[in-house]
């Protein structure tokens, strides 16, 4: 019998792949079987990700994407299928954040955000679902959003905004794609540690955030390694417009 887990002699993508949760992501993927493409505006960091894959014989595929480019995603999505074949799996990972109060924020800093977030997470699922629409084998999308979609982070407005866009983009493809068997999934991690945030939770004000949460900890990014599996695998073939929270709580407390 087949592993759930096993994505052996599939194609993965990977947006955001060049640092944090992306980076995992397209570890654990490989390790599964899978072979990866790994998108991001920075290279030089994805050549740095594909010769750690090597070390374990996995097979990684840097490709420069710039999610807010349109035509940068459909060059991209073509260089990778031209070099490792049709994308079976999608994980639209790449986001950004502008913390700002909400009567100071930019309006340069609040399209950043969506842009990235919202906008260019629907066209990187659209090109990928073209293709997979196109060669008629099905094929998973896995969304990641956050618990921003559901409740508020304190001064994070477009983020907020862009990842709750995120989820719903994620049923209303799940709804129109399950014809053509594309599963559309969303994790909504909470509080991860990455290497962008890891000097915050050493803070005092981190450390008063952490006292608050129902586990009394942050994440870290192998947390979410179970949950992508189930999703980008064969375990969630009768699964399609589910957002799971990864979140040790966090949504259902009062902190």
């Amino acid at each position: 019998m087949t592993s759930l887990n096993s994505l052996d002699g599939k194609h993965a993508l990977v947006t955001g792949a060049s640092s944090g949760l992306g980076w995992q992501f397209a570890l654990t993927l490989a390790r599964a079987g899978a072979k990866v493409s790994l998108a991001a505006r920075r290279t030089d960091k994805l050549e740095k990700l594909a010769a750690e894959i090597a070390q374990f014989d996995g097979r990684a595929l840097p490709v420069l994407m710039d999610v807010t480019d349109i035509d940068s995603i459909q060059a991209a999505v073509a260089a990778a299928e031209t070099e490792l074949g049709p994308v079976n799996i999608l994980v639209n990972n790449s986001g950004v954040s502008a913390g700002s109060p909400s009567e100071k924020i930019s309006e340069e800093d609040f399209d950043f955000v969506m842009d990235t977030n919202a906008k260019g997470a629907f066209f990187v699922a659209q090109a990928v679902g073209q293709s997979m629409i196109k060669h008629g084998a099905g094929g998973k999308i896995v969304n990641i959003a956050s618990v921003a979609a559901s409740r508020v982070l304190k001064q994070n407005i477009a983020y907020c905004m862009s990842k709750a866009a995120v989820a719903h983009m994620t049923r209303a493809l799940a709804d129109e794609w399950g014809r053509y068997r594309i599963q559309v999934n969303c994790i909504s991690p909470g509080y991860i540690v990455t290497g962008m945030n890891r000097s915050y939770w050493e803070t005092e004000a981190g450390k008063r955030l952490i006292a608050r949460l129902p586990g009394r900890r942050v994440g870290e990014p192998h947390n979410l390694d179970g949950t992508l599996l189930l999703l980008a695998g064969p375990g969630s073939d009768f699964m399609t417009g589910t957002n799971i929270e990864v979140d040790d709580g966090i949504t259902v407390s009062g902190f």
